[in-house]
């Protein structure tokens, strides 16, 4: 073989082994991690789209108090949220990965998880992620942006060969590394869920 070619050759050998081609590699990421978050990220959604599943409008409309959420406004706080966290990720792995702030993580995978999934500390959004000013104006509007970017997240979590480890984002409650992140936004999606659920449950929701 020339010694261009080999040349060549070898340099697409050292890509791939690498990861740097987008190859999954179990040094950052095992096969185990990889699907446990696919998986939730699969599940969650299948969860929201089928909660709302036969909804009539003015079941979609209903809020059981002024001061409350309805259906379909919970679904547009749920597409936001999944667009603006994973923007927050993105910035967060463009920047270099930094090891040393190991130290200061203290949550584990599962305490994210339960911690967000959990409806018993009720915490107030802030203005960018309130149903009113995500811009959207139907349901159908709000769940294909969704299920757009949560398909896109899914097939990047399966196939990634960047650091999610050691890339962190400080959140109020605690620093999470990004891959934490990615499991905190399918959480996420399970507890607007349970929400959305509580609010058919209402005794006063249209039948």
């Amino acid at each position: 073989m020339p010694r261009r070619k080999t040349y060549h050759y070898l340099l697409l050998l050292f890509i791939v082994i690498s990861g740097l081609a987008g190859t999954p590699t179990d040094d950052v990421l095992s096969k185990k991690e990889r699907k446990y978050a696919a998986d939730h990220m699969k599940n969650t959604k299948a969860e929201v789209q089928n909660a709302i599943k036969g909804l009539s409008s003015a079941q979609l409309d209903f809020k059981p108090a002024a001061d409350k959420w309805s259906v379909t406004e919970c679904v547009y706080h749920i597409a936001i949220s999944e667009k603006n966290l994973w923007a927050r990720l993105e910035k967060s792995m463009k920047e270099p990965a930094t090891p040393e702030k190991k130290k200061d993580h203290k949550l584990t995978d599962e305490q994210v998880i339960n911690m967000i999934e959990s409806r018993e500390n009720k915490v107030k959004t802030s203005p960018p992620f309130e149903p009113q000013n995500t811009g959207y104006r139907t349901l159908d509007e709000a769940m294909n942006d969704f299920k757009t970017a949560r398909a896109a997240h899914i097939k990047y979590i399966k196939a990634t060969s960047e650091d999610l480890r050691n890339h962190f984002v400080q959140m109020s409650f605690g620093l999470l590394d990004c891959y934490q992140l990615c499991l905190m936004i399918s959480s996420h999606t399970d507890r607007h869920t349970k929400q959305l659920n509580e609010i058919k449950a209402a005794p006063d929701f249209p039948k």
